[in-house]
């Protein structure tokens, strides 16, 4: 798996102070994307367990709040088995951090189900240790700048943990 870019202060993307992990790879292709560059699974530098460990490092200052993924597309099938391990650890190693994750995907339709199309082996240690999800797809013609923490009136903001 590739990411983008991390924020290691970011208060943006959920509540509190928070690190930010975008990886790289979606197939969603939102028309009117934030951040196109990160559809290309290419795109950026490898995540190796060094970054892993650069993270939880970033992650571990009193001041920070937790963790979010975003991209790309964390629920990419590819992502999914990078993604799995790591917020597993995230959780192990930083009990109180909170996770939130964005997709574009939708969690009841397309991630929960085991039939759904983005539903693998890794799906369920994803989700057991998300704390918030942000789904759906962002679309151009719901976009409102006054929502918190969403980009289009279609995304929800699900506590799952």
């Amino acid at each position: 798996m590739n990411y983008g870019e991390i924020k290691k202060i970011d208060i943006a993307n959920g509540e509190g102070v928070r690190v930010s992990l975008f990886v790289s790879g979606c197939r969603v292709n939102c028309p009117g994307c934030f951040n196109k560059a990160t559809w290309d699974f290419c795109y950026g530098k490898e995540f190796t367990k060094e970054t892993e460990d650069e993270l939880i490092a970033a992650l571990s200052l009193d001041f920070i709040s937790g963790l979010t993924v975003l991209g790309g597309e964390p629920f990419e099938p590819e992502n999914q088995a990078v993604l799995s391990k790591f917020l597993s650890r995230v959780k192990k190693e930083l009990p109180d951090k909170t996770i939130w994750c964005y997709t574009g995907y939708v969690y009841d339709k397309d991630i929960l189900p085991e039939d759904g199309r983005k539903h693998t082996e890794y799906t369920q240690e994803m989700l057991d240790n998300i704390n918030v999800l942000v789904d759906g797809p962002f679309i151009q013609e719901l976009k409102d700048v006054s929502l918190k923490f969403r980009g289009s009136r279609n995304q929800r903001i699900l506590k799952l943990n």
